[in-house]
């Protein structure tokens, strides 16, 4: 199976059957639904978000996850196990990265995280501040980032430490 790309979205990662039972994936639809209607004006469209954001805090409470409606997230945004994720608002998200549980996304004084394409980040890791996070980066569970990681590498421990990646064979 390929490596997903950091600049393309991946839309199957996110994409489910009608009845199929996926908390973390009914989330990101409820969140893609309101920022779809989210800049339209007119009856419909208020009436869609009204439902958007119904369906965002139902999903929310199933998942027991925290990520506000209006966070820009790329594409292809995996959740496996979304319980108590938390990415503050101002958070930016690339496409085509994983986020396993208990993560948290957060800010500080100076600002809020950026993570690029293709950012898988670990259980239980915490990445906080005005910092950036590379593409194809990986962070390990339970690693505390408190700055910014090149792209390509492996972030791991408290506080994170970074190494390149070695090579696929």
């Amino acid at each position: 199976m390929p490596e997903p790309s950091a600049d393309i979205p991946d839309w199957t990662r996110e994409s489910k059957a009608w009845f199929e039972w996926a908390p973390s994936k009914s989330l990101l639809a409820s969140i893609r639904a309101y920022q779809r209607h989210a800049h339209r004006r007119g009856a419909l469209h208020r009436a869609m978000r009204g439902v958007a954001v119904l369906r965002h805090r139902f999903w929310e409470t199933i998942t027991g996850a925290d990520i506000p409606i209006n966070t820009q997230i790329g594409g292809g945004l995996m959740l496996p196990h979304p319980n108590g994720i938390v990415v503050h608002p101002a958070v930016a998200i690339g496409p085509n990265c994983l986020i396993f549980q208990q993560v948290t996304l957060g800010w500080s004084r100076d600002g809020v995280p950026r993570l690029d394409g293709h950012v898988d980040v670990g259980a239980g890791a915490k990445v906080i501040g005005p910092i950036t996070i590379g593409r194809n980066v990986e962070i390990g569970a339970n690693a505390v980032v408190t700055k910014d990681v090149p792209a390509n590498c492996v972030a791991m421990g408290i506080p994170a430490r970074f190494s390149a990646k070695a090579p696929k064979a």
